[in-house]
């Protein structure tokens, strides 16, 4: 589900161009809704179902280096409007940020921050 997701983003980075990178606005979107899939959560996932066959609808962000966010969610969850994925892509991103800026970590390697982590989390929870 999420690559073909990156895949979608890189065909809308590309038929923006450059009006993307001029205009900063790095929130692309809904990215395509799925219908009928079954999700099964990750046992440290905050959400509690095992599974539910819903429709799944994939949003996009992108940074100025080019780092990619997909953020997958159930589209059955009215309280999440457009306004509030833009909001929650920047507050990852601004997160994501800090971890990239801090000298102790190395690029590349895998994130070990509990400010990220727990930013993540509340997101997460919020969603559920």
């Amino acid at each position: 589900m999420v690559h073909t997701s990156l895949d979608v983003v890189d065909e809308k980075i590309s038929a923006m161009g450059k009006a993307l990178v001029d205009q900063r606005e790095l929130y692309l979107g809904l990215l395509y809704p799925t219908e009928d899939y079954k999700v099964y959560p990750s046992h440290q996932s905050p959400c509690v179902e095992s599974t539910f066959p819903n429709q799944l609808c994939r949003y996009g962000y992108v940074t100025n280096s080019k780092v990619k966010f997909v953020m997958v969610v159930d589209s059955s969850n009215t309280a999440l409007r457009d306004n509030e994925i833009r909001s929650m892509f920047r507050k990852l991103h601004n997160s994501y940020t800090d971890v990239m800026c801090n000298p102790f970590y190395n690029p590349g390697d895998r994130i070990h921050s509990r400010a990220f982590d727990s930013m993540v989390t509340s997101m997460m929870i919020q969603v559920c």
